[in-house]
């Protein structure tokens, strides 16, 4: 049986246990697991932050990202709409044969 956690299986984790409980002894383990879950929660919290502060910094890039396409297709339009009405202008001005 093997425990999806960095592919340990039940036995390693008990040997793992068993030899933390023979170096510190029962009354350390408490405060060792206390000091992981803090450490945890610090990982964990400092990784939102990072990761709500890259989401800021990408949503103003996006913005003005979006902001460029939509000149670059209102201009392109205009050019179209320049170009349609100089042909229609330049057939207007044909001689009739």
């Amino acid at each position: 049986m093997t425990i999806a956690f960095f592919d340990i299986s039940g036995g390693e984790i008990f040997v793992i246990l068993l030899v933390v409980f023979i170096i510190f002894g029962p009354d350390k383990i408490p405060e060792i697991a206390r000091w992981i879950g803090k450490s945890v929660n610090e990982i964990k919290r400092a990784t939102s932050e990072i990761t709500d502060e890259i989401s800021k910094e990408t949503k103003d890039i996006r913005e003005a990202a979006d902001k460029l396409k939509e000149d670059i297709h209102k201009t392109t339009r205009e050019i179209t709409k320049t170009v349609e009405d100089t042909g229609k202008d330049h057939k207007s001005k044909e001689p009739q044969l």
